[in-house]
């Protein structure tokens, strides 16, 4: 998919960071664009920016763990806009800490959002862009979590490795149905976004009533500092994102230097080895 002007592009996790800047990168191409977040003051603020700069652009606030919810999402864009034909499985959220000190609650809410929410969005929009008959493209945020395994990411890790798991059966799918829908599998290290504040947009009905353990301080902690120490900017991110979907390019690696880590990985499972920490070659790297 190369041409943008008058195309419709949906975007769940528009409220900020990627989904923000993905809205952003589009309306400047001339899209038209249908914009979705479980947060409504971000939402409006996104699309109030976005339609002082003249772009024609609707929003619903939308929880992507909900089935019926992004279904009427789907509906909604028919209804505005007649089709799609750019859909950004965006939204996520995350939570750390030692696998066995999460809670049931973590896991719902970790897995309803990144993982039944990409599966909604394909479910929803997957049979109108083949319908359609037209080029047209899907991006699935997913992450470098879902390349590699670090420590006290258990809940973030297998929800991304999901997503990974989904896009690449995903691409094979759409290879046998034939259509002109292409995919993109957007897996970004750490970058300034909402990621870090994701917490407050968990349900009540998923809330824990205990503390936070030790480990899952120190996560928190560590996720903090890694995202606002991140070099590129979520604009970065959508400008790589808009030349992979023109190029038809699947994996889309916005930070190279964590591809040695993720060799590494391949490297454990095809020697039979016990895993590698994957953060080992960052610090021997900064011990050079």
């Amino acid at each position: 998919m190369d041409r943008f002007e008058g195309k419709v592009a949906v975007i769940t996790g528009a409220g900020s960071g990627f989904g923000r800047e993905f809205a952003l990168k589009g309306a400047t191409l001339g899209m038209k664009l249908v914009l979705a977040d479980v947060d409504a003051n971000a939402l409006d603020a996104t699309l109030s920016q976005l339609r002082a700069q003249g772009a024609d652009a609707i929003g619903m606030r939308t929880d992507v763990a909900d089935a019926a919810q992004v279904d009427a999402l789907a509906q909604a864009t028919l209804d505005a806009f007649g089709g799609v034909h750019l859909l950004f499985n965006n939204a996520g959220v995350g939570a750390g800490g030692f696998v066995w000190e999460n809670s049931a609650n973590d896991w719902q809410w970790v897995f309803g959002v990144n993982v039944m929410g990409v599966v909604n969005g394909l479910r929803a929009f997957t049979p109108i862009m083949l319908k359609q008959d037209e080029p047209a493209h899907i991006v699935n945020t997913a992450s470098v979590a879902g390349l590699l395994a670090a420590p006290a990411m258990g809940v973030y890790n297998a929800s991304k490795h999901a997503v990974v798991a989904i896009t690449e059966t995903l691409y094979h799918d759409l290879r046998l149905a034939g259509g002109q829908v292409g995919v993109s599998l957007l897996c970004p290290a750490f970058v300034p976004t909402g990621i870090a504040d994701a917490e407050h947009s968990r349900p009540t009905t998923l809330a824990n009533d205990t503390p936070y353990t030790a480990s899952q301080k120190l996560a928190a902690r560590q996720l903090a500092r890694a995202v606002e120490g991140g070099k590129l900017t979520a604009r970065d991110v959508a400008d790589l994102a808009f030349e992979a979907i023109r190029e038809g390019r699947f994996y889309v690696i916005t930070h190279p230097a964590i591809m040695p880590s993720v060799q590494l990985r391949l490297d454990d499972i095809a020697q039979l080895r016990n895993p590698t920490d994957p953060m080992s070659l960052r610090r021997e790297k900064k011990n050079d």
